[in-house]
């Protein structure tokens, strides 16, 4: 399965000056329970924000100036062949692009699900989650979370997958 995952805000912010500008209590815990054994595609300013692969997953950073190689760690020069090399790499893993917003603009069109998480606040920041046609997507709302800043945990089903 090729996935995409991602948190956002009610003015769909991602980020802010390379960070995520908010820190909310078990908000990261979906992002956890589904990419663990499985396989993590995000583009180099990510993976520079987090610093180290991940923590049992196969991370392929895209970058087409740097070179990341470490154990469970590969770099690719574009979305396709990091999709390519981790369909190789790693068989039958689920594959999660799980940011920036460039590599989310090109996976729109190419994921079969998106695992979003619906931040129910404003936030100011500078990066966002591009515009998508909702009307490709079946919406589920897998569970609300109530707290200071509540949050829902969305699956987007491509319709025609």
């Amino acid at each position: 399965m090729l996935a995409l995952i991602v948190a956002y805000t009610k003015n769909r912010v991602i980020g802010d000056k390379g960070r995520i500008p908010w820190r909310i209590k078990g908000e990261q815990r979906r992002f956890k329970e589904l990419t663990t054994g499985n396989v993590v595609i995000m583009g180099r300013k990510s993976y520079e924000e987090i610093g180290h692969p991940l923590p049992n997953r196969f991370t392929v950073v895209v970058s087409g100036t740097a070179s990341f190689e470490a154990e469970n760690c590969t770099t690719a020069s574009s979305l396709k062949e990091a999709i390519e090399k981790a369909g190789k790499l790693h068989p039958g893993k689920n594959i999660y692009i799980s940011g920036g917003a460039g590599l989310y603009g090109e996976a729109i069109n190419l994921v079969e699900k998106m695992y979003i998480t619906e931040v129910e606040a404003e936030i100011d920041g500078d990066t966002y989650f591009p515009e998508f046609d909702e009307g490709l997507f079946t919406k589920t709302i897998d569970e609300k979370v109530e707290g200071e800043i509540p949050f829902a945990y969305v699956t987007y089903t491509r319709k025609d997958a």
